[in-house]
């Protein structure tokens, strides 16, 4: 008994970790410390990859060892239990950021609804995670806005932010950061992220806000990619909430030598930017992975993975990419400020006017209740509201994928469907140049 105890305390305090917070614009330690997102999009498995802690501590220790502090998931099954893989990349250092959706509850720019369904399902991703001191904080949404016609949807987003975080208070969980991965949309850019984080009431807006962006491509520089004007958007109304790369690795041309984090991590960024999840882990069909777990298979040959790419085993570093961000990691260690020795004052930004087919939200309008679906026809005789919709029955929430979703192969055999525009897009090999 006193040895399985003590195995008991060795592993207690092996994967004891620190939780993160935010405090004002920046992500903190419980220690104090500064935090800057180092990470790498993981979803091995379309279900659940925090299941397999064989599977788990293989890759742990591998993306241990080129300095990850986090990893994006971006679906789960909150039935299962995640107690090893949690404890095991807790034990690497690792957090994860996880998408609380799930393939047939995410919201749509193309009829956005809000509903108690959706609310039931992504409060059971809460609760089954809450629990992990390595949980550092959740998306209630990915991509779902990818034009200006779908602007409407941002009160959508918000509003699942705003009960989302009410229940998590309700339920005295800790105050886990809730927050959202937008696509870097140029005529979305500042309108969505200020709006999602604007207004008087702080529990109605966004913890943190992101951003897939894959502007940085080859030989490019902190000009020429854009992500100088992303500072800017920041710098400009002093923005409120921690912000970050929840996506970011062009993949042509080649070779991926990661140039863009000597910016996000070096003296250009990391006063206003708070680190990137590089896209992504395996590597499959759409070729932005950084391991692979053997050669593609025939998909038709005897339990084969429905795509050809195995997807367990001792992960295999690809070269150049994975030698290539190990060697711009290793070099690239900011370490911020101490929260004791940060005292934000800042201020909501001011909440974005109305401009026909690029931001079609009045903010003035109330945001939409728990049940209400946004109805287009009604929307063209107000204001350009975009929360000014009635309530329809409650129900299901709708999965149809939408038309900007170009679903790829890979996509099609492993039946993901509900994964954002910027992840079907990955799948189909192609960057998002804007």
């Amino acid at each position: 008994m006193r040895s399985a105890l003590l195995a008991s305390a060795v592993i207690t305090a092996v994967s004891a970790i620190d939780t993160i917070s935010v405090k004002g614009a920046k992500f903190f330690t419980k220690s104090g410390d500064q935090f800057f997102v180092k990470g790498i999009a993981y979803q091995l498995v379309p279900d659940d990859p925090l299941i397999d802690n064989t599977q788990c501590k293989l890759d742990s220790d591998l993306m241990k060892s080129i300095g990850t502090n986090s990893i994006r998931v971006y679906h789960v099954d909150p039935s299962a239990n995640h107690d090893d893989c949690m404890k095991t990349f807790a034990a690497a250092g690792i957090y994860i950021w996880l998408d609380l959706d799930t393939f047939d509850t995410q919201i749509e720019q193309t009829r956005p609804q809000w509903n108690q369904t959706q609310l039931d399902r992504f409060s059971a991703v809460m609760d089954t995670f809450h629990k992990y001191d390595n949980l550092a904080g959740f998306f209630v949404g990915n991509e779902v806005l990818t034009t200006g016609d779908g602007s409407v949807a941002a009160p959508y987003v918000k509003a699942a932010a705003r009960d989302l975080k009410a229940y998590r208070d309700k339920k005295n969980y800790r105050n886990i950061p809730i927050g959202y991965s937008a696509a870097d949309i140029a005529t979305l850019r500042p309108m969505l992220q200020n709006y999602l984080a604007c207004g008087d009431n702080a529990s109605e807006a966004l913890d943190f806000y992101s951003l897939n962006a894959y502007s940085w491509c080859g030989d490019s520089t902190f000009e020429q990619s854009g992500y100088a004007a992303l500072i800017k958007n920041v710098t400009n109304v002093d923005y409120n909430i921690p912000i970050f790369l929840s996506e970011t690795g062009c993949i042509k041309p080649r070779p991926r030598d990661w140039a863009d984090q000597e910016a996000i991590f070096g003296p250009d960024m990391t006063e206003n930017w708070s680190g990137s999840i590089v896209y992504e882990w395996i590597n499959e069909a759409n070729e932005y992975g950084i391991v692979s777990y053997g050669d593609k298979v025939d998909p038709a040959s005897p339990g084969a993975p429905p795509d050809g790419f195995p997807r367990s085993g001792t992960p295999t570093p690809m070269s150049p990419e994975f030698p290539n961000l190990s060697s711009r990691w290793k070099t690239l260690t900011p370490t911020g400020v101490k929260a004791s020795n940060y005292n934000p004052t800042l201020t909501p930004p001011p909440c974005p006017a109305f401009q026909s087919n690029d931001w079609e939200v009045d903010a003035k309008s109330e945001m939409p209740t728990l049940g209400q679906t946004y109805e287009a026809k009604q929307s063209a005789s107000t204001t350009g509201s975009g929360a000014s919709a009635g309530p329809t029955s409650q129900g299901s929430a709708s999965a149809s994928p939408s038309a900007e979703k170009g679903v790829a192969s890979t996509v099609s055999a492993w039946g993901l469907q509900g994964m954002g525009l910027g992840f079907v897009a990955m799948v189909a090999g192609f960057c998002i140049w804007l």
